[in-house]
């Protein structure tokens, strides 16, 4: 049951990864939307270590508080801290509402995705080790 609810958290994850990079492929790349799918993948992954470790977790979309938790469990989740993956909450909070009215250049958009490709990387190796077939 727990190893397809991580199952569940990756594809929904995996799911946000591909539209932001579909989109960046686009002519006119909405860079507000990749950046948020970008920020979900990120948020997903994290979330998916903690429901693969028994750990509860409130609802939030604050990466820094979901990765304190995953390096309470595996300190070695600092390599992503040190990424400065947390800078992505900004994107799933703020910039998806008017009143915050801003949208990132392409080249933040670019770091987004390579952010998020870097999380997923980190965390499925993870998966890997507790022997979670994916």
């Amino acid at each position: 049951m727990r190893e397809e609810r991580v199952k569940n958290w990756i594809i929904k994850a995996d799911n946000d990864l591909k539209t932001a990079k579909d989109e960046l492929n686009t002519e006119n790349p909405a860079t507000d939307t990749i950046c948020f799918h970008s920020e979900q993948c990120v948020e997903k992954y994290l979330k998916a270590y903690l429901v693969l470790n028994d750990k509860e977790f409130r609802k939030t979309h604050n990466i820094a508080e979901i990765l304190s938790l995953c390096i309470n469990i595996e300190p070695s989740f600092e390599y992503l801290k040190d990424l400065k993956i947390y800078e992505l909450t900004i994107y799933a909070t703020e910039l998806r509402y008017p009143e915050f009215f801003y949208i990132p250049s392409l080249g933040e958009a670019q770091a987004a995705i390579e952010m998020a490709e870097k999380v997923r990387d980190f965390v499925r190796k993870k998966f890997i080790k507790e022997g979670l077939g994916l």
